[in-house]
């Protein structure tokens, strides 16, 4: 890829450590464009999070059901099903900065929306929903552009440094916002200001910063690719979706993320655990909430030291295991630092898994198609974190939170042996470069021979 710098930043030279394709430690920082979308990703993320506490927290006590909760993963992932084609259909062939700023405007209405009914203490759960559901839509189109634009805002051979450094920002992000969230949640206003106590405030917070982030991302000037930009027809929709299903890397990276994850998910379940079972309240589950994302931080941290050099597969699959073994061991515990402990893991490992998908997603698809097969990505992505939260939900109802989760830490364990054997070529992945996943991808399109 060409360097981004050089067409993106303005600012006076310095000196800079030839970059190989390995990627050096803080290479991808070298980019203007890359260190200020980071910084509005911090920003947006935080008042993300600390959003879905608030609403995770508001519809708990509203209902007191599992089942409402898992409806907000279902509010949030359906838009994504219906939108999957076009949206990346549209982050190929439109202006993908556009696409994000224009998606997070309607998502910044949204939120102001849940202010407003927070503010006048709506009991009416089918309106929060409803509100979810347009932030999903948000979601569905601004996810795909976002993440075909990455390999635009950095210099040459230093995507995977990039996205190593992009995991630690969304970790130290996923630390702060649930704990800011739950600290402001929690928080007592008196006088005039008593109304604003709880949700409101929160939603004000991420208000702002969807207000920063907009502004910062429209400054961005993403290197241009020179791809052939196809009409719109449902052939070319759809050629994303064929590709994913010939590629069997990534066919095999981001389904084993999905089955892994949507079984195993605790995130949902967290009010329940913090209230009920460990009985920590709203600031622990803020605690609880950002746990995940210490361990995460922590691996992000160590391989931007240290990157992934070989066996990059086997890794990705003792990496799922790893997250099967500590979910069972959170749905058991009934102390709150052991909780930790094993959250810590999830997110540890989880994390290792999610930085190998993305470049594999990344750097094995060819420039031209990275939005609709990255919209593909983001549909399996929303299928096991927020579809993941409704099925958390639902078999929390059936069976209870605790063997909800433990079920669905087994549950991973299996998924992580079956794709060991569904799908060699995955356990084969050595090195994380360029042309050798692309190659990869290509070679293995056609068949994938069970060993």
């Amino acid at each position: 890829m060409p360097n981004a710098a050089q067409s993106s930043d303005s600012s006076p030279r310095r000196p800079r450590r030839p970059l190989d394709s390995d990627g050096k430690e803080g290479a991808a920082f070298s980019s203007r464009n890359f260190r200020r979308y980071q910084m509005a990703r911090l920003l947006v993320i935080v008042g993300a999070e600390a959003q879905s506490v608030a609403v995770a927290w508001q519809i708990y006590q509203i209902t007191h059901s599992a089942l409402f909760l898992g409806y907000t993963g279902l509010a949030l992932f359906l838009p994504g099903i219906f939108f999957v084609l076009p949206a990346g259909h549209a982050a190929d062939r439109y202006d993908r900065k556009t696409i994000i700023v224009s998606c997070y405007v309607l998502q910044a209405f949204c939120t102001a929306l849940l202010l407003y009914l927070s503010l006048v203490g709506t009991r009416r759960v089918l309106w929060i929903y409803a509100i979810l559901f347009c932030i999903g839509a948000g979601r569905a189109f601004s996810g795909p552009a976002s993440s075909a634009i990455q390999p635009q805002l950095v210099p040459k051979g230093a995507f995977v440094n990039a996205m190593t450094w992009g995991s630690a920002i969304f970790q130290v992000a996923n630390i702060t916002g649930p704990a800011i969230g739950g600290l402001l949640f929690a928080i007592q206003f008196h006088g005039r200001m008593e109304r604003w106590t709880g949700s409101p405030i929160v939603y004000a917070l991420t208000l702002i910063t969807m207000a920063v982030f907009s502004i910062l991302v429209s400054t961005l000037r993403p290197r241009k690719e020179t791809t052939e930009k196809k009409g719109f027809s449902f052939q070319t929709m759809m050629d994303g979706a064929r590709y994913v299903g010939r590629a069997k890397l990534l066919l095999g990276s981001i389904s084993l993320d999905m089955f892994a994850v949507l079984l195993g998910g605790a995130v949902s379940l967290m009010p329940i655990f913090a209230q009920d079972i460990l009985h920590a309240g709203p600031r622990g589950l803020g605690i609880l909430r950002g746990a995940p994302a210490i361990g995460a931080l922590c691996t992000s941290i160590t391989l931007a030291r240290r990157p992934i050099r070989h066996h990059a597969g086997k890794l990705m699959l003792v990496a799922v295991g790893i997250f099967g073994v500590a979910t069972i061991v959170f749905g058991l515990s009934k102390s709150l630092p052991l909780s930790l402990v094993a959250l810590f893991f999830i997110g540890a490992s989880d994390n290792i898994s999610v930085i190998i998908r993305q470049t594999i997603l990344q750097l094995g698809t060819p420039p031209e198609m990275r939005g609709r097969v990255s919209a593909i990505n983001w549909l399996f992505l929303g299928a096991s974190n927020e579809f993941g939260e409704f099925e958390s939900g639902l078999t929390a109802r059936w069976l209870g939170a605790v063997r909800a989760v433990v079920f669905g830490g087994i549950g991973s364990l299996v998924v992580t042996g079956l794709w060991s054997v569904f799908f060699p070529r995955l356990r084969k992945v050595d090195s994380l470069d360029a042309e050798a996943l692309l190659a990869a991808n290509t070679a293995y399109a056609s068949s994938e021979p069970i060993d």
